[in-house]
């Protein structure tokens, strides 16, 4: 957004809320000074400068997070990312790389405006599918599935990006969600807006957002059972909860409270305890790229 641009949303904006108005378009304009100085001063870790053979992303998990729940492969271990948003990692992560021997199985719909799938051995968009509209989200188990038969085709290397534990929290709802139907309804209070606010806790929302990861980390489970090879686990960014007066993930701000993410080294044993579902069958309701970003709270 341009300054010109700022300026009449935010006439229009204290036209229609008056001091509510003013405040939001203030907070933004917070917001884009920090991203202004992050597009200059940026920091963080590429994955590809580790050595795995798989390498999972949990959407949004803040490193300390991870200490909240209780798995034999979790650990305190932690790096920058060299991120802050998913669109902003997606382009540093896959951009000016060979990714012909890599498979991308993704629940993050930027995948559709930022790669291209004859760059890549494969590219699956769960998200294209996937969504399920009773809790208004991709289900972590479809990914789950996507990745083992991923991993079964063959490619040197693979990633998998989980959508949680970004919001909305399945197994404790605390906004409205992502239904289909409102794609593109914006402005709406999802549980960030919500949090700097003052409509809820840090307490509440710091609960369901570990209840989100361990809904998540069930299905981890599966697939490292069900799959071979090294395994790195980590996030393409964290949340604010509040830090320097921001809340959840702006594109570009270099603060190490929402650059640090987990980096845990584990190994994956396949036991053939699981066989996957073929979801491939579910294209044909594929949902509008530029509507799902919205949704998601990317737009």
């Amino acid at each position: 957004m341009t300054v010109g641009e700022w300026v009449a949303k935010s006439g229009r904006r204290v036209r229609d809320n008056g001091w509510s108005g003013a405040k939001q378009s203030a907070y933004e304009f917070y917001v884009g000074a920090w991203s202004n100085i992050g597009r200059r001063y940026n920091y963080g870790t590429s994955i590809w400068e580790d050595n795995w053979d798989i390498c999972l992303v949990l959407d949004a998990c803040r490193w300390d997070l991870i200490p909240e729940l209780d798995r034999s492969y979790l650990t305190d271990q932690s790096k920058y990312s060299v991120a802050s948003s998913s669109g902003e990692w997606i382009s540093k992560t896959f951009g000016c790389r060979d990714n012909s021997d890599t498979a991308y199985v993704t629940a993050n719909p930027y995948s559709k405006t930022l790669l291209d799938k004859k760059d890549f051995f494969l590219l699956d968009e769960v998200w294209e599918y996937g969504f399920n509209d009773d809790i208004r989200t991709i289900p972590a188990d479809l990914v789950t599935d996507q990745a083992i038969s991923a991993w079964n085709s063959g490619p040197e290397q693979l990633v998998v990006h989980y959508m949680q534990p970004h919001h909305p929290f399945v197994p404790k709802p605390m906004d409205e969600g992502l239904p289909r139907q409102e794609f593109g309804s914006q402005p709406w209070d999802n549980v960030w807006h919500k949090l700097r606010k003052g409509d809820v806790d840090r307490e509440e929302v710091w609960s369901g957002y570990a209840a989100n990861l361990d809904y998540v980390l069930e299905h981890v489970d599966t697939l490292l059972e069900n799959m071979s090879g090294e395994i790195l686990i980590t996030a393409d960014h964290g949340n604010l909860l509040g830090e320097w007066g921001m809340y959840a993930h702006p594109d570009w701000v270099p603060l190490p409270a929402l650059k640090r993410v987990p980096w845990i080294k584990t190994v994956a044993e396949d036991t053939e305890s699981y066989e996957p579902v073929d979801h491939l069958s579910r294209r044909d309701e594929r949902i509008d790229r530029r509507d799902q970003l919205e949704a998601l709270g990317y737009k």
